[in-house]
């Protein structure tokens, strides 16, 4: 008998995994799909682990899966990027186990670089596209997903946003699937993707989408859901919620999988329905395949391409009705900001006061781009901030870099910056990159990585030095700082910025939100001494503000001590003093 209970899309989905049989899960935090493999690893007969990148987890999930077990690799939208190479010919090989990758789309950009839809990827890549709208179908639909993978011969796509990962909703649990291991027989025109054997795979990928669309008339996940035939509305995912809530006497052909489409399905949709509107966020994916098949629809030309879908859009396009629709414009201003105590807020301080431009990367330390730091001038991509110092040198010469670092945090070095070190290392580059080491991954909530000494489940593993591996690659010059240590970072960025030699320079101080971090001091405020010259406000550390005089106190509920203030005051009114 299934027991029932709350939980988050993501924990869904890796209830899902682990009652689907799956037997080892591989993935690189990122938000909003980081917490699947958190709860995954929870589950003693799945084998989980942090990969450090994408495109490693993607390629441990195709093994797994070629020597006959279920697998699965998690990531969000741009990290199919990253993993796009090996997806584009895993989808011509084929699975032996199941496969299957998660990948959590990011509308409205809550923690993302781009809006970009996995399902534009999926259908270059002719990968079938599973879409579930809520816990319970993100658990039950993986089950389904890895039965499409091993029925047709395939990877699946399981796509979810950020609105259905971090959402609950009620969920039956149910026992463990005990999945026999199929038997890996030797097969080089199926599993060695040489251009003799990609031609005739090229074909099979053709025939089993064709097969798999003709039979998506009949899956259990797609489903018509008749009511009033005035209007009628052809969805998925999480957008389905929204059209149940602003349109409850709509019908609905709600699609669970949503690539390859159903010709047959939307064509007695249609049939049935006055008018048919396309509610799908991001881009018009399944828009253009059903106007190319002739059918009369509207779309796009009322609902936006940008942003997270509402049932108050809904409301305000099909009924006009503007009195339920939030304005942004009316909430209070609450700009990101580093954490009081953030060694990145010491490292940006002094780079300010240098006067040194960053080329930036992905992480915490990207909020080194927004005033008082403005440093960060650049964010492009994972590992791009080495890559594109490089470019800036070459294309620009030696003098033009020497007020340029390239900043990356150490989880992303792992990730992709090793590769864009290796290629300053081979052209003879003589920038300076500057690692701010603060011992885990921080944007996507404090997951371990390679150079942490513990795995996903904890476990106590080898710690890679990130000053040998610069070292071994070739960097010559590698130097070590106490982040905090401001006279001393900034002799060493003077000194490197200045050079005519590779510089890498590694930034120690541990994430001030690291469990087990201990505070023993506090900073505490002089008004009396205190100039008013601002020089503390300079760092934009939030537990410092100003009184209405003019001097400066400190917050001793949000200040972690760090010390990184009294650095800067140079008339004593600001002291460390034990808790």
């Amino acid at each position: 008998m299934a027991n029932k209970t709350i939980m988050l899309g993501n924990e869904a989905i890796a209830r899902g995994a682990y009652e689907a049989g799956v037997k080892l899960s591989s993935a690189y935090p990122g938000t909003p799909s980081t917490e699947i493999s958190e709860y995954l690893a929870k589950y003693d007969e799945v084998y989980t682990e942090w990969a450090p990148n994408e495109k490693v987890a993607c390629e441990v999930a195709i093994g797994a899966s070629y020597s006959g077990v279920r697998s699965l690799a998690c990531m969000k939208h741009v990290g199919l990027n990253v993993a796009s190479d090996p997806l584009y010919t895993f989808s011509y090989t084929g699975v032996n186990g199941g496969s299957v990758i998660v990948v959590a789309d990011d509308p409205g950009l809550a923690s993302s670089q781009n809006e970009q839809d996995t399902r534009m990827v999926a259908r270059s890549a002719h990968v079938p596209v599973i879409e579930p709208s809520d816990s319970q179908e993100a658990k039950d639909f993986m089950k389904i997903a890895y039965e499409i993978s091993e029925k047709y011969d395939t990877p699946v796509i399981f796509r979810t946003t950020t609105k259905l990962a971090h959402s609950q909703s009620i969920v039956e649990l149910y026992d463990r699937m005990e999945v026999s291991d199929k038997e890996y027989s030797r097969n080089t025109a199926k599993y060695v993707m040489m251009p003799g054997s990609a031609i005739g795979r090229h074909l099979v990928v053709e025939d089993r989408e064709k097969r798999l669309a003709k039979d998506a008339a009949s899956l259990s996940i797609n489903k018509i859901e008749m009511g009033d035939t005035k209007i009628g509305f052809i969805t998925s995912g999480i957008a389905y919620q929204y059209v149940k809530e602003a349109c409850p006497e709509a019908s609905v052909l709600k699609l669970g999988l949503v690539n390859p489409l159903s010709k047959e399905l939307i064509a007695d949709f249609c049939s049935r329905v006055e008018t048919v509107y396309i509610f799908e966020e991001l881009e018009p994916v399944i828009e253009e395949q059903v106007r190319a098949w002739g059918f009369d629809v509207k779309g796009k030309e009322l609902f936006t391409r940008q942003g997270e879908y509402s049932a108050n859009l809904l409301k305000r396009v099909i009924y006009g009705n503007d009195d339920c629709v939030f304005d942004k414009k009316d909430a209070p201003a609450r700009p990101p900001i580093l954490c009081p105590g953030c060694p990145h807020r010491s490292v940006y301080s002094v780079l300010n006061k240098l006067k040194i431009h960053a080329s930036g990367d992905i992480g915490c330390y990207t909020l080194g781009a927004v005033p008082p730091l403005a440093v960060v001038d650049t964010c492009v991509c994972m590992g791009a901030s080495i890559s594109a110092l490089h470019g800036m040198e070459k294309g620009k010469g030696k003098d033009y870099i020497k007020n340029w670092v390239a900043v990356i945090g150490d989880s992303t070095f792992l990730h992709t910056g090793i590769n864009s070190l290796v290629n300053m290392v081979y052209n003879k580059s003589t920038a300076t990159v500057m690692i701010l080491d603060n011992r885990t991954t921080g944007m996507t909530g404090h997951q371990d990585h390679a150079a942490t000494g513990k795995t996903l489940k904890g476990e106590e593993t080898y710690a890679i030095d990130l000053s040998e591996l610069c070292r071994a690659i070739g960097v010559k010059n590698v130097i070590e700082v106490n982040a905090f240590d401001v006279k001393e970072l900034e002799r060493i960025v003077k000194e490197s910025c200045a050079s005519d030699e590779l510089t890498v320079i590694i930034t120690k101080a541990p994430c001030v939100l690291l469990k087990g971090q201990k505070f023993p001091n506090v900073c505490r405020a002089n008004p009396e001494a205190c100039k008013k010259c601002g020089m503390c406000l300079k760092i934009g550390c939030p537990a410092i503000t100003k009184n209405a005089d003019g001097t400066i106190k400190i917050d001793e509920t949000m200040c972690n001590g760090c010390g990184l203030c009294k650095n800067y005051c140079k008339f004593g009114a600001i002291e460390t003093v034990v808790r």
